[in-house]
């Protein structure tokens, strides 16, 4: 019994990987989740698995780990909601005292955990890793990140860390704000900048992917980056307002200038190709402006809905097992 009791008095720590179609590298991952575990053997672990709706066999392998072991628990989402919605009802059936985000790639060195332990017993609540550089990552797409966070900056009025992701050690008081943030529409890099509590940064070299394919495409990027953009600001309703009065003023000057000159010279055909040119450009600008107004709207349309950002298919069961 005091092996036991002492068992209980260990902090918690909560490893929380989303996974869709991760069933070739479920295996590696748990290994080496099982020597972290190992080599920090003062706290007890859980890894708790969010299956956003797979379609292969990972929800079967977690299930047969979980049969296995007492901490590694899993939740079976009823379909694919996307990686924010995952992170959500992770921290909905979250116990730990901290817990720990990790993408299922082993992109993100899991060997990390332990330093961000050591600055999380050093009173820092949000540790936050940032790689420095990832494997078969193109220049282009290295271009356009940093280009979008440096936007993404100036835009916002909160403190955006670029290149900072979901990997990171998140005190129970963060979990809990979190928690309360129920957008439909996540962007959860955001709202790690929104609830604020003492941050420290650590890096990491980014490895490639142990197996399978990135499930982000270009589109799903875009959108999650207009998501950023229309979660961080409301610059982008701000500067179409400042460009339509800026057209506003030079039309009326335009105006002016044609009556002017119409009233002085009289009047010919000429300027249809500047007239063309002139309404395309009017027309485009309204276009994109509609676009940006048309997301803000959107995003207030689905919010008034009121539904549950996720459904739960099954969970695992609780066991509690301790050394005798």
């Amino acid at each position: 019994m005091a092996v036991a009791n002492h068992e209980q008095d260990k902090k918690l720590i909560t490893i929380l990987i989303p996974a869709y179609n991760e069933e070739e590298v479920l295996e590696q991952l748990i290994n080496r989740l099982e020597i972290v575990k190992g080599s920090n053997s003062h706290y007890n672990f859980e890894f708790l698995f969010v299956n956003d709706g797979s379609e292969d066999h990972t929800l079967q392998i977690l299930k047969k780990y979980n049969a296995n072991t007492h901490y590694i628990r899993y939740v079976d989402l009823s379909r694919n909601f996307g990686k924010e919605i995952a992170m959500l009802a992770g921290f909905d059936y979250t116990k730990g005292d901290a817990v720990v985000i990790l993408d299922a790639d082993l992109q993100q060195p899991p060997e990390l955990i332990s330093e961000m332990i050591e600055w999380w017993e050093k009173g820092y609540e949000d540790v936050y890793a940032v790689r420095e550089k990832r494997e078969e990552e193109s220049r282009l797409k290295e271009w356009t990140s940093k280009l979008y966070y440096k936007l993404l900056q100036k835009m916002s009025s909160e403190n955006v860390y670029p290149l900072a992701g979901d990997f990171r050690l998140l005190d129970k008081k963060c979990i809990e704000a979190l928690q309360g943030l129920r957008e439909a529409e996540r962007y959860t890099k955001g709202m790690y900048g929104w609830i604020g509590f003492k941050k420290k940064e650590l890096t990491y070299y980014a490895n490639g992917r142990a197996a399978g394919v990135t499930k982000w495409s270009w589109t799903q990027l875009f959108k999650l980056a207009i998501n950023g953009i229309t979660s961080y600001s409301t610059v982008p309703l701000k500067v179409w307002s400042y460009v339509g009065f800026i057209i506003s003023i030079l039309a009326f000057f335009s105006l002016a200038y044609e009556m002017g000159k119409t009233i002085l010279y009289g009047t010919d055909v000429s300027g249809y190709p500047t007239m063309i040119a002139a309404i395309l450009f009017l027309g485009g600008i309204q276009l994109i402006s509609l676009g940006f107004i048309g997301e803000y709207l959107g995003r207030v349309f689905v919010e008034t809905k009121g539904r549950p950002p996720y459904f739960v298919r099954e969970k695992s069961s609780e066991k509690i097992k301790l050394k005798d």
